[in-house]
């Protein structure tokens, strides 16, 4: 009875009932965030921060100099597949950047999205628009955006996705010719419809192309150095919107979204455990069992297990390489977990960067408890179903990991 209980507690809501974040210990959409947006929104308001720039374009820098986002993982999407589809079009497609802890869009004449990691509730909603006296209003959104960033393509948490769809013309996605919910597992062949792609691989993909209902919809090969002569590059930071950017952005979300959802519902397990028998201890039931069953899927995708072939010939731009990179620890010996391969695996050393992010380091205890476990597992040889990972590789994470992470040995 206590199990059905629990089952009943994590499921999601009938219609017109409150999400599982929205019910107690969590209440999402009414607990005030500590995100790094609301205490850029607290320093705007004070005075104690001052806006810098008045243009669309220069308010967009000074939010990514803000959150410590770098302009060089832009990448930009033009099928009207998200907030602010009356703007975008594949003549104004819409920019995204990111980081380990954020996530900004922008349009054109449009206003700025921001998704960004909050210590308890995980990725956050806001929209920034002109404000009076050349500011920025910052309002935080709990219910539109998670029409589509608060569905089973998220965990069933608020969280990103990326997908893939066959645009018209307008941008308007022919839903008939199919979708693809994009991870570090999906095929190349089904990316980046509705996406502009600069650089170059020998796989076949989706991007830079308009389709017809009937039409041809095969992927095909692209290679693209920039986007001069196919939109306006003035209205964008960057003139680009590189594969290897794309293609680190689709491990990344598929990342964030598992490691909040396993520190949600440990949270939401744990509250109904010591509520349905306050002298038991949750993490020996059904909070352990989500911690465990959470941990496998988060070890899973923390050593890219199933990562789709990016094909022999992968060239993306230098300038995102070398930021990203720079962004991460390396060892004495020059080791890093965001050093690139771009043959065969998109990295050298198949351990994600995102054990470096806030949503890793926030793990309930339990959780990362577990997580950490099953590492160690795979990286001693232990768990023979990473076999793809040889024992050099192995050992070359374990340095780095040892070197890199507090706390790891």
């Amino acid at each position: 009875m206590r199990w059905l209980l629990f089952l009943l507690g994590m499921a999601q809501a009938a219609p017109g009932d409150a999400d599982f974040w929205d019910l107690p210990p969590i209440r999402y959409s009414d607990t005030k965030p500590t995100d790094a947006v609301a205490k850029l929104a607290g320093a705007l308001a004070s005075g104690a921060k001052q806006v810098e720039g008045k243009t669309g374009l220069e308010r967009l820098r000074f939010v990514l100099k803000e959150l410590g986002i770098a302009e060089e993982s832009q990448v930009l999407v033009f099928s009207k597949t998200s907030l602010q589809t009356a703007l975008i079009h594949p003549r104004n497609p819409r920019a995204l950047f990111y980081s380990e802890e954020a996530y900004v869009g922008y349009v054109p004449a449009g206003a700025i999205e921001v998704i960004v990691q909050d210590p308890l509730l995980g990725d956050v909603f806001y929209v920034i628009e002109p404000g009076p006296a050349d500011g920025l209003k910052i309002e935080r959104d709990t219910s539109l955006c998670l029409s589509c960033h608060g569905t089973t393509r998220t965990e069933g948490i608020p969280g990103v996705q990326v997908r893939s769809v066959f645009p018209n013309a307008e941008g308007h996605p022919l839903l008939a010719m199919g979708t693809s919910h994009v991870n570090h597992d999906t095929p190349l062949a089904e990316r980046w419809g509705g996406y502009y792609v600069t650089g170059r691989s020998s796989e076949p993909h989706l991007g830079n192309r308009t389709f017809t209902e009937g039409g041809d919809g095969q992927p095909k090969p692209s290679d693209l150095h920039d986007l001069r002569g196919v939109i306006d590059v003035s209205k964008y930071p960057r003139p680009t919107s590189d594969i290897v950017a794309l293609m680190v952005l689709e491990h990344q979300c598929r990342m964030h979204n598992l490691l909040n959802a396993a520190a949600l519902q440990y949270r939401r397990a744990f509250y109904i455990g010591r509520a349905i028998d306050p002298d038991a201890d949750p993490d020996q039931g059904s909070a352990g069992r989500v911690a465990d069953g959470m941990a496998a899927k988060i070890v899973e995708c923390l050593f890219f297990k199933d990562e789709a072939q990016p094909g022999d010939d992968l060239v993306g731009g230098e300038d995102f390489q070398t930021s990203f990179s720079a962004r991460y620890p390396k060892t004495k010996a020059g080791d890093s977990l965001a050093e690139f391969h771009l043959y065969d695996r998109l990295f050298k050393n198949r351990c994600s960067y995102m054990i470096y992010s806030r949503a890793f380091q926030g793990l309930p205890v339990r959780v990362k408890q577990a997580v950490i476990s099953g590492m160690k597992k795979v990286l001693s040889g232990e768990d023979t179903s990473f076999a793809y990972l040889k024992e050099s590789e192995r050992k070359r994470i374990e340095g780095i990991l040892g070197e890199t992470v507090g706390g790891w040995d």
